[in-house]
């Protein structure tokens, strides 16, 4: 058999496989988030020069994964693309590349014919030109009803609770409330009015590629209830078959809240 053939066959036993476990999926999450995590490691893997080229692959296969996400049905993903601490942790040069390859990435998904893109983060720290880029991307997506993708930039989930609530005091004083009154309508719901994700369902799954096991100041409020699924391949590697088995593994979780 030629390695051509032999390349034909594997492609078609992977693609009934991906089938079987599409029709094993008993439920699709509303809200998908995803800490993209691996690039750097996988560039490094491959003997890379610099992380660029990591960050690059990863931007590369974002569309793609969106894609997958799509053709599921699921209607809200968030990409944690970079957090907060990155801002201050990263080697300049780094930074100044990932802050330019997030900038390009915004712009090709808001070239999507449907797809909502929205920034969710601080721009305190961000460079002016990936601000602007992202503020474009919402602008020319706002009216798009498809797919929501929130990209996570600049983001950190303590900030984010601490803004909501700064938020949430400046609204109340401002209608000329005093602090007793608000410690009377303050609850769970105020807050999350007041989050980066506000109106948006709160994730039913998390998804972590790399095999690293933790949130990492990601979505803190917002995944309480949320299921994890943590997948060892590195972000710029993951296969449509990695991702349907997270959903897969989600449809078969029994979900109980609180307990």
């Amino acid at each position: 058999m030629s390695a051509r053939a032999g390349w034909t066959g594997r492609g078609l036993v992977y693609r009934a496989y991906q089938r079987r476990i599409r029709a094993q999926i008993a439920a699709t999450p509303r809200h998908v988030a995803m800490i993209v995590d691996g690039n750097r490691r996988w560039a490094k893997q491959l003997g890379l020069e610099t992380a660029a080229h990591g960050h690059r692959a990863g931007a590369a296969k974002i569309p793609e994964f969106l894609g997958w996400c799509d053709d599921l049905g699921v209607q809200v993903v968030t990409l944690y693309l970079l957090s907060a601490d990155n801002l201050t942790g990263r080697h300049s040069d780094e930074l100044r590349q990932l802050t330019g390859i997030i900038a390009e990435l915004a712009a090709n998904l808001a070239a999507h014919p449907t797809w909502r893109v929205q920034h969710v983060g601080s721009n305190e720290g961000l460079p002016p030109e990936l601000v602007r880029a992202l503020e474009r991307a919402e602008a020319e997506t706002a009216e798009h009803s498809g797919l929501h993708v929130n990209l996570a930039v600049g983001y950190g989930g303590r900030r984010e609770i601490a803004d909501a609530m700064r938020s949430i005091v400046r609204a109340h004083g401002a209608g000329g409330g005093t602090l007793d009154d608000l410690a009377e309508v303050l609850t769970p719901e105020l807050i999350g009015d007041h989050l980066y994700t506000q109106g948006q369902p709160d994730p039913d799954l998390v998804i972590r590629t790399s095999g690293e096991q933790r949130l990492s100041d990601f979505m803190l409020w917002q995944s309480a209830h949320s299921e994890f699924y943590f997948v060892e391949a590195f972000y710029p590697d993951l296969r449509e078959v990695d991702f349907l088995r997270a959903v897969r593994d989600f449809g078969r979780r029994s979900r109980r809240f609180g307990g």
